[in-house]
């Protein structure tokens, strides 16, 4: 096998509330399993992501608590670390967008852009508040969706249909610091210049052949009507200082800046490594491939946007693809810390383990449309497909071992039509993996731990015991190295429970080495010890979430 480069990065979460599980979803939980399951075949991975700091969305939280942004954008940046930490979603960097190095980053593009003829100065209409006395970001404007009728729509986007607004948009505007209706006043800014890259734009995106067809036809859709150019620069004092005299009192605008924190991310990894090159790797090596796991209200900022920025600048790697997810939902409303719609994770936490909670997410991920997370399903999903379905047939294995005190030796199974059948199921659970169908490598999986059940069942184990021991150990061998395999490709979904199944089984080298050893016939040495998994009880997850 040839092994490549592999950049997985992850959209940068507000540091302004805590992570609900509609963000896993989106991106983290995805893009964790993609880049497991790419260290595991052998590919050079470097996984980033980050906390997006700048911006309203900190300065609102900021005003609504008495704090300042700064203090809003540490608490979260730990609280963020910390979640992603406990749901086992492992980041080589978490930056911030608050370094120092990422300012210097961000300016570089501005710059470069500037001198390029990609950006230029010009005017636009912004909101104003008299009774302030100064223009108001877009997110401190909130009014009527014009197209759903929301009535808390935010002056740059509406929560609940998505879409992407103007604060003149918005019907009956009102600004959320004074209450009074926004007047509408010329400002100078800078402004990125989408239209004079537009046709390069459209030509590379017609070669996206492999993207996913709800990117593709956003991306299309809202590239139709023609790119204009877009401000970039805003009337704000939190945020990345334009490198230019004249414009103290405005900042980079936070959707421009916070997407450089990929390559900020990977700069500063490459420094705490040892090897400050080493991110230039991922971003100018043509074979490298560079993945981009978002939200699919991200979607115009990384697929057109981003890639017009890299373009402008010059010699970067364009997104080899961008695995956006449509919106998990909850009892048919998108989650919404705001709204207080859903479950923070940490709640859930409280409630479930990591790995069951991955495993269900994983189970319902909205790779190509909408889906609803129940906590019955959950609890449903998790008891009748990870434990009867896998933690059982392990048990009755190990069990049955321990129950005659038998040292099942290795036996040669390549030509076994089962054996035969497990590994035409990784291979194809890994074919998957690759095109990043998440949710589809685990129904790979879910049919070879229902496969291998049945196998345990037909081998009969019960009657061999007693009159062919060869048998007997033969069967056993088999279903052993399928339980092998079915823990190898669990890995990426369920991370600390298959490294507590490995060790109880007794397999002589690490889980991380095991996809390019799954035909050896090695030795088990089966321990005893309890299976890493207990049944969920809805009634008692339920208190939990209550309490």
């Amino acid at each position: 096998m040839v092994h490549i480069k592999v950049l997985i990065n992850c959209a940068l979460p507000y540091a302004n509330g805590p992570l609900h599980i509609g963000h896993i979803a989106g991106a983290y939980l995805g893009a964790d399993v993609f880049a497991r399951y790419n260290r595991l075949i052998g590919n050079q991975v470097l996984y980033v992501s980050g906390s997006d700091e700048y911006g309203t969305p900190i300065t609102v939280r900021a005003e609504k608590e008495g704090k300042t942004p700064r203090e809003i954008a540490d608490r979260y940046y730990e609280e963020h670390l910390e979640t992603f930490r406990n749901l086992n979603i492992n980041f080589d960097i978490f930056m911030r967008t608050t370094w120092p190095e990422h300012s210097e980053n961000a300016q570089d593009f501005f710059l470069k852009l500037l001198d390029a003829g990609y950006i230029d100065k010009g005017t636009m209409i912004a909101p104003f508040c008299r009774k302030i006395g100064r223009f108001m970001p877009d997110r401190y404007i909130e009014g009527t969706c014009p197209y759903c009728h929301y009535p808390k729509a935010r002056g740059d986007q509406c929560d609940n249909c998505g879409r992407t607004l103007d604060p003149q948009d918005l019907i009956d505007p009102k600004c959320i610091l004074s209450g009074e209706t926004p007047e509408f006043r010329e400002t100078d800014h800078f402004f990125l210049r989408l239209d004079l890259l537009e046709d390069r734009l459209k030509e590379w995106i017609s070669t996206r052949s492999s993207w996913k067809p709800n990117v593709v036809a956003y991306t299309q859709n809202f590239i139709a009507g023609g790119l204009k150019k877009r401000p970039i620069t805003r009337d704000i004092d939190w945020g990345v200082k334009i490198p230019l005299q004249g414009y103290e009192t405005k900042r980079i605008y936070v959707w421009f800046e916070a997407l450089i924190g990929y390559i900020t991310g990977a700069k500063e990894y490459s420094k705490r490594i040892g090897n400050p090159d080493l991110w230039k790797e991922f971003y100018f090596d043509p074979e490298a491939r560079n993945y981009y796991f978002i939200g699919k209200d991200n979607i115009p900022f990384h697929a057109i946007i981003w890639p017009a920025m890299l373009m402008g600048y010059g010699s970067f790697n364009l997104p080899y693809d961008i695995p956006a997810n449509e919106y998990l939902t909850f009892k048919g409303q998108q989650f919404s810390k705001s709204r207080g719609i859903g479950y923070s994770v940490d709640d859930l936490l409280k409630a479930v383990s990591a790995d069951y909670l991955r495993y269900y997410v994983a189970s319902i991920l909205p790779e190509t449309g909408d889906s609803d997370f129940s906590i019955e399903e959950l609890v449903n999903t998790v008891n009748s497909d990870l434990i009867d379905k896998y933690g059982n047939l392990v048990y009755r294995v190990v069990s049955f071992i321990d129950k005659y005190d038998l040292k099942v030796e290795p036996v040669d199974i390549s030509k076994d039509e089962e054996f035969l059948y497990a590994i035409h199921s990784f291979q194809a659970f890994s074919d998957e993996l690759s095109s990043v169908h998440i949710k589809k490598g685990l129904s790979i999986w879910l049919d070879l731990a229902i496969y291998a059940n049945g196998f345990f069942n037909r081998s009969e184990p019960w009657k061999t015991v007693k009159i062919d021991r060869n048998r007997l150990n033969h069967d056993l061998y088999l279903s052993l190295k399928i339980i092998e395999i079915l823990t190898a490709m669990a890995y990426p979904y369920i991370p600390a429970s298959s490294e507590r199944m490995w060790d109880l089984l007794g397999i002589p080298f690490r889980i991380g080495e095991s996809y390019n050893r799954l035909n050896e016939m090695h030795t088990f040495d089966v321990r005893r010890g309890s299976i890493p998994f207990v049944k969920l009880d809805l009634e008692s997850v339920k208190a939990k979430l209550n309490n």
